[in-house]
């Protein structure tokens, strides 16, 4: 998933700020612009890591677009973390599925060229995400 993060740059006596706006209170900061970068990707998994912890939904990542609409972060530079929230979901389970062998065949295809999604599973967990989420309607 890519959480956009709004970026306000430091000078010689502050720090470059970094916020998460799609998870409440996640907020970092670094000495420069790659360095805060870093530190914002430390941020966002600690807290999915807590919100794992105590079972709380993971938010669901909004656009840059959206965000640098809002007044509250003008001024700021955008960029995206890309987070691959599957570990904060909980210990995989095997289960046994039917589907058709046509999509089967598309699917493990598709996985072929796209090794991202590492695995069917990978791709099936991530398409279930997407709709659970309002991705796909």
């Amino acid at each position: 998933m890519l959480f956009p993060i709004a970026i306000l740059a430091g000078d010689a006596q502050h720090a470059w700020g970094v916020e998460v706006p799609d998870i409440p209170g996640c907020f970092s900061a670094g000495e420069d612009l790659d360095h805060a970068m870093a530190m914002a990707r430390e941020a966002i998994e600690g807290h999915l890591e807590l919100l794992a912890e105590s079972q709380q939904e993971i938010p669901k990542a909004s656009t840059v677009t959206a965000h640098a609409a809002n007044p509250a972060y003008s001024g700021c530079t955008w960029a995206v973390i890309e987070i691959d929230i599957t570990r904060y979901l909980g210990k995989a389970e095997k289960l046994n599925i039917t589907l058709p062998a046509y999509l089967l065949t598309r699917i493990d295809s598709y996985v072929q060229n796209h090794p991202q999604h590492k695995s069917r599973s990978g791709f099936l967990a991530e398409a279930a995400l997407k709709v659970l989420q309002g991705g796909c309607k």
